[in-house]
């Protein structure tokens, strides 16, 4: 058969039949088996292209069959069966490529992404965050995360950033070890059932970020590994490194960021989500492994210049063809180049998870005793911004790392009292936390069942207790209001979508700040945020202002509407008068109760 002039890699429907395209350089002959020649490794070959990639248009078959290819190593006469690298569709991890069904009918329409500056992200885990009775193994799927959307879009979330989903070996897994990164995960309803969540979040105006994973592949189950029986030292072959730099803490699969090949499969891999799966945005896991050997900073000689122009790139194309969707880098190393833009040398994300934001306020809010808890730290925390951006940053106390028993941690509640996560100081200091993550500059993300004071830390095989939405109702009630606050839904506070901070208040020894935000400013505008990580509360506290007039209390998180055993503590209205304080030209009285925030403005 001929090779085909058709476009594109792996395999591609077409009126009449389907497009089979492969790289393998190494190769001396491939052909395609699969359920519509009865598996035979000789009866449909490819042709060569002459650049090491082969193809050839198979008439008469379509969607739904299975598929493999046979190469044959040009050197050892080796026949190797190799499930498809752009496969997207998977039978399962160690099963067959399937040629994806493209049947899906989007009906959502009029959707536009939220503006970065309005975003609530809700990181979640399909597999656990809600168990989907029909399905075989009784796992979540995107059709049980579907039936959670009118939840979330109550409590007024706007974004869902779902854990990676790529194809990963059995069918549980916190999803970065994927075997195929261009398939959806089987388990939780492949191609189709995706489309249907990404098409059922925008319908309610839900943004959904999808998490890639361009640090290493697998690394078991596995086909990429001597692709087409070459390597170097017996390593990882055409799709890896082979030298030093094929070293990960994941093993030794790398990919050589220096081939155009493989270069394009990453791109290839990102537009599709982008473009072709109509998601917002993506979360790159451990970019510093992608840029370092040993993902770390200030190391020339272990850095990977392949590693971070394959980021630019990428990245430059996201902002040339959909400048309005998101690319968020966890790289944990608070490095302001990743943020800055192509033109500038700079990695081109958007924004990056905030190490600097999240280690000090759990630090503060977890501490044993109020003299240990920083006010300095907590302040930094809450100004830290990249290159002059507030949004440059994702802030938050919970993420599926920050409270994952694998690795040492546990939920912020029962981190602050281990095995008493409902009691008094676990509920005040965590919601105080949460706090900073809807007030501070930055876009600010919960970790699923952080609303309902999940206690238990995140595990593959664990699904939400589900129950504890009703046991601490209150609390939801607490984080419903700091999002609509956070998201100026009432009006009022604008100040919180803006760039502008001053941390004018830091009382390191009663453990008070007090910050003003704002957009623009004026009425609407202007929100000034206290807080206070003490175990004493104050009926009057005097604080600097920006302005003269009526502030309003528009959130105390001692209310006991928020959970019976709360204070209560008055937060009332205040009037700023001309008496000047700390280096305002203003100050006012607040109430305030112990391990407590207020949100006061014009």
């Amino acid at each position: 058969m001929p090779a085909s002039i058709r476009p594109f890699m792996g395999a591609t429907p077409y009126a009449g039949g389907v497009t089979f395209r492969v790289w393998a350089p190494f190769a001396s002959s491939i052909a395609v088996a699969g359920s519509f020649n009865g598996w035979s490794p000789t009866a449909t070959p490819l042709a060569s292209e002459g650049n090491g990639r082969w193809s050839t248009d198979v008439p008469g078959i379509g969607h739904g069959e299975q598929y493999r290819f046979v190469v044959t190593n040009r050197d050892s006469g080796t026949s190797l069966s190799r499930n498809d690298p752009y496969a997207r569709e998977m039978s399962g991890s160690n099963g067959n490529s399937v040629i994806a069904r493209a049947n899906f009918r989007w009906t959502c329409q009029g959707y536009t992404t939220p503006a970065w500056n309005e975003m609530v992200i809700y990181e979640l885990h399909v597999g656990t965050f809600s168990f989907d009775s029909t399905h075989p193994a009784g796992r979540g799927t995107f059709d049980s995360v579907v039936g959670k959307l009118e939840y979330l879009t109550a409590l007024g979330i706007n974004v869902i950033e779902i854990m990676a989903s790529g194809e990963f070996p059995t069918d549980r897994s916190w999803g970065y070890n994927q075997s195929y990164m261009f398939a959806i995960e089987s388990s939780y309803g492949g191609p189709n059932g995706f489309r249907k969540l990404v098409d059922e979040a925008h319908k309610r105006g839900i943004a959904v970020i999808f998490d890639v994973v361009y640090n290493h592949v697998g690394p078991f189950d596995n086909d990429l590994w001597q692709f087409d029986g070459w390597s170097q030292d017996g390593h990882g072959g055409i799709y890896f490194y082979n030298d030093w730099r094929r070293a990960t803490p994941w093993g030794e699969t790398r990919p050589d960021y220096g081939r155009p090949e493989v270069r394009a499969y990453c791109r290839d891999n990102a537009l599709r989500w982008l473009e072709q799966r109509f998601v917002d945005g993506l979360r790159w896991d451990a970019t510093s492994w992608i840029r370092n050997v040993y993902g770390d900073d200030n190391d020339p000689a272990h850095d990977i210049p392949d590693g971070w122009s394959l980021m630019q790139w990428i990245n430059g194309l996201l902002r040339e063809r959909q400048p309005w969707k998101l690319s968020i880098a966890e790289d944990m190393q608070d490095n302001p180049w990743l943020t800055k833009s192509v033109a500038e040398g700079g990695a081109g994300f958007v924004a990056q998870w905030a190490a600097g934001f999240v280690h000090p306020i759990r630090a503060a809010i977890t501490a044993g005793s109020d003299g240990e808890r920083d006010m300095q730290a907590v302040s930094d925390a809450v100004s830290q911004r990249f290159n002059g951006d507030g949004f440059q940053r994702v802030i938050y106390t919970e993420s599926h790392d920050e409270v994952a028993a694998n690795n040492g941690n546990a939920r912020v509640p029962d981190a602050i009292w281990p095995g008493n996560a409902g009691s008094y100081f676990a509920k005040k200091r965590s919601t105080l936390g949460a706090a900073l993550v809807f007030t501070a500059p930055g876009i600010p993300m919960i970790f699923q069942g952080q609303e309902f004071l999940e206690d238990r830390p995140f595990d593959d095989a664990v699904e939400l207790d589900w129950r504890k939405l009703k046991w601490f109702d209150g609390i939801r009630l607490l984080y419903r209001d700091l999002i609509r606050l956070r998201r100026n839904l009432g009006g009022n506070t604008r100040g919180l979508c803006g760039q502008g901070i001053h941390l004018h208040h830091v009382n390191q020894a009663d453990k008070l700040i007090a910050f003003h935000r704002w957009d623009q400013g004026g009425p609407g505008d202007d929100v000034l945020v206290v807080a206070n990580f003490g175990s004493r509360g104050y009926d009057s506290y005097t604080i600097g202002m920006p302005r003269a007039g009526l502030w309003k209390v528009r959130f105390n998180s001692d209310w006991r509407g928020y959970s019976p055993d709360f204070c209560d503590t008055l937060g009332y209205d205040t009037t700023a008068g001309d008496d000047g304080r700390d280096g305002m030209a203003y100050s006012g009285n607040v109430g305030i109760g112990a391990y407590s925030a207020l949100i006061l403005s014009q």
